[in-house]
């Protein structure tokens, strides 16, 4: 299941050391087949060593339709799923931002991504673009809410709210009610380091989410990317890297920069060895759905991996079959795009207020 090796520069300057960007082929993959004794052959044609039943030709229906619509049952005459709303005001934009961004910190909750104080979530700010929101330090997934969260500018200084005695909040901000949370708690340094290096390298991300998974932190331990062997993961066909390199906690700027570099300038998902995952998109609800779909991704893997290992010691065959690339790329264009991960999220988003009565709201 190896990838393409393509090391690249990073846009500013010469190439950085360890940093490797592996964005995913099928046309590279090899599958290793074990063949069992002729005493434990099965019925299956192949073991048997029938011709192979020619493949069907597929058809991939509504290309040219915008996939809300082609996934939304008779939506020329009917209602369509969700889609991103607009705003008349950027409080109005932003206060929909936060809300979403704590639904996500809620939903990871339950997902069991929290791992002791891993783990951030930043949102550019639609009226400051060089600044961004994120979680405070120190307090579970769980427990917060829109108002808990702290605006840093990409250069660290924190914006809102104020910790200066006396210093006044920024004019967009003057009526935006923060809890005692936010006033009492410092932001995730290690977070800061990373965000801020993704928000200045790519003006496209409005929202980056990173944290130490479970099956992410496992699977990540290979410095491989995902084979296309599920159509959910087909989301990351050749839009995903590895950050093959570790260099430990990220409390140095420039570890930062060579996470932004790995990530490249157009992939929405990263793997970063020894570490976690980390996903991006053009609203928070787009870069949770990707996360955990990432998340999803490598857990798939490693029970592949699993069930061969498991069949080649008991004498069986087991041959993965692997995604072409013509339904890997149809796959990506229908479920991948910023509007569809959008929509993707609203069910967990709808579930979210649900369970919590809307807390996470205020």
């Amino acid at each position: 299941m190896a990838g393409v090796l393509n090391e690249q520069k990073p846009p500013m300057g010469g190439p950085i050391p360890s940093v490797i960007m592996l964005p995913y082929s099928t046309e590279n993959d090899k599958s290793t087949t074990i063949t069992p004794p002729d005493s434990i052959k099965g019925d299956d044609p192949l073991e048997q060593g029938q011709a192979k039943r020619a493949e069907p030709k597929h058809t991939h229906g509504m290309r040219n339709i915008n996939p809300i619509s082609a996934i939304s049952h008779n939506s020329s005459n009917g209602p369509q799923i969700a889609s991103i709303p607009t705003f008349v005001s950027f409080r109005e934009h932003r206060q929909w931002q936060l809300e979403h961004m704590a639904c996500v910190f809620r939903h990871w909750s339950r997902q069991n991504y929290t791992f002791g104080i891993s783990g951030h979530i930043s949102v550019r700010d639609p009226e400051y673009h060089n600044a961004f929101w994120t979680n405070p330090l120190g307090v579970h997934f769980g427990l917060l809410r829109a108002s808990d969260m702290i605006l840093l500018s990409l250069d660290g200084d924190v914006l809102h709210p104020p910790q200066t005695a006396g210093k006044e909040s920024l004019p967009g901000l003057r009526e935006h009610n923060s809890s005692v949370r936010a006033k009492t708690r410092p932001a995730n340094a290690a977070g800061f380091l990373i965000h801020a290096a993704l928000h200045k390298r790519r003006p496209d991300v409005h929202a980056a989410c990173h944290a130490h998974t479970p099956h992410g932190r496992a699977y990540s331990a290979f410095a491989k990317p995902l084979p296309m062997v599920s159509q959910d993961v087909c989301k990351f066909y050749k839009r995903h890297s590895v950050y093959e390199s570790y260099g430990g906690v990220v409390l140095a700027a420039e570890e930062g920069e060579l996470i932004a570099d790995a990530l490249g300038k157009t992939n929405v998902g990263l793997i970063l060895r020894n570490h976690g995952i980390l996903t991006v998109g053009s609203t928070v609800d787009e870069a949770a759905w990707l996360f955990d779909a990432l998340e999803a991704g490598c857990r798939d893997q490693l029970l592949i991996d699993a069930a061969e290992g498991t069949a080649a010691h008991q004498g069986k065959s087991y041959k993965r079959c692997l995604i072409a690339d013509e339904e890997a790329e149809y796959n990506c264009q229908m479920e991948g795009g910023a509007e569809m991960c959008y929509a993707e999220f609203q069910a967990t988003y709808d579930y979210e207020v649900e369970l919590s009565k809307g807390d996470f709201l205020n």
